[in-house]
């Protein structure tokens, strides 16, 4: 179990391995899939063309679709491409490089399934058995006298070797679509793979500092996320806690006066105890505020923008100023300290 626990860890740390083994995993069942999947054509030439292209289209879309699902970024981008900007401006160059990636990896399972259905041809035959001359395969005889109809839905028998009595002619029909299946299977990888180098090759043209911008800020709100859910998951089970405990100590009042034996050092224990809790719950004690402070999240994110010499300083006169200047006895917050930091820095200035 703990082996499982520790491979689940690393398999959250690292996303980027994971979605990768994820669309090779993908890929692999869309090759097994295919080798396990039972060919069925119709030979009917009315549905023929429509079995043998829909087998060569449905899967990929499918196996693309399935690709965006299991991508955890997906929502990431529909959450930042929907909400509201707020103070934190939205840039296009994000959203487009994320999707760019969930899309890269999400075509890698339908370019196996396309690859594998080519070269093997079946869906070819079945498609476009019913455009093919006779005459190239030696017994124009086979077909003198039939009609335009009989014609083709003797030719539309050509994929099933229980309805086509002429062997020789299903043969050599066969590995002449089947050649032209594979040869447009070779130019799709062949396609496939060129695209990707020029995609590597040309990326290095273009300025890498636009590059890592994009990059390290799609990152940066993937993580961001995570470390929300995270922080909001902490606090409702502190916040949980804590409801508990008090709940439980308003009943049980009565028992509690009971045990006035109990150690100082428990009750010391204790109290640290809850110190901790109540610094897990970053001041937020109320369902109302709790509830203003996730609408704000999602509505108006704050700004990218963290300085650290100016949060000290308001948080200073926010926290400690009043209070503090009333617990020293002096007013409007004003303290020794706060002169000799004035001091300080009129004499740095001089």
């Amino acid at each position: 179990m703990d082996k499982f626990r520790m491979m689940f860890q690393f398999l959250q740390s690292n996303q980027e391995s994971f979605m990768n083994g994820m669309c090779g995993i993908m890929a692999l069942a869309s090759a097994q899939m295919y080798s396990a999947f039972e060919f069925s054509c119709p030979c009917i030439p009315e549905y023929n063309y429509s079995y043998g292209i829909g087998l060569l289209v449905v899967p990929p879309i499918w196996f693309f679709l399935l690709g965006f699902v299991l991508n955890n970024n997906v929502s990431v981008l529909a959450e930042e491409w929907r909400r509201p900007t707020g103070k934190r401006k939205k840039d296009p160059s994000i959203l487009r490089y994320m999707f760019c990636s969930i899309a890269q990896r999400s075509l890698i399972a339908p370019a196996v399934w396309v690859s594998v259905t080519l070269m093997d041809g079946k869906s070819f035959l079945c498609a476009f058995s019913v455009n093919l001359d006779i005459d190239k395969f030696g017994n124009y005889t086979l077909i003198k006298g039939l009609s335009e109809t009989e014609r083709i839905k003797l030719l539309a028998k050509i994929p099933c070797k229980d309805l086509f009595e002429h062997h020789e002619i299903r043969v050599g029909a066969s590995r002449y679509i089947k050649c032209i299946s594979q040869a447009c299977g070779w130019m799709f990888l062949l396609m496939m793979t060129f695209t990707a180098f020029l995609v590597r090759a040309i990326r290095p043209c273009f300025s890498q500092a636009a590059f890592l911008k994009t990059k390290y800020w799609s990152h940066y709100i993937d993580i961001e996320r995570k470390m929300f859910d995270e922080t909001c998951k902490e606090h409702a089970k502190t916040f949980a806690k804590v409801c508990i405990h008090q709940y439980f100590e308003n009943i049980s009042g009565e028992m509690r006066n009971l045990h006035h034996h109990s150690s100082k050092d428990d009750s010391d224990s204790e109290v640290d105890d809850k110190r901790r809790e109540e610094d897990k719950l970053l001041g937020i004690r109320v369902q109302d505020d709790m509830n203003k402070a996730l609408w704000n999240w999602h509505t108006c994110k704050p700004a990218l923008a963290l300085r650290k010499e100016q949060i000290n300083v308001e948080n200073d006169a926010k926290l400690h100023g009043d209070a503090n200047g009333a617990g020293n006895g002096f007013a409007n917050g004003h303290t020794h300290n706060d002169g000799k930091k004035e001091w300080a820095v009129y004499y740095s200035k001089v």
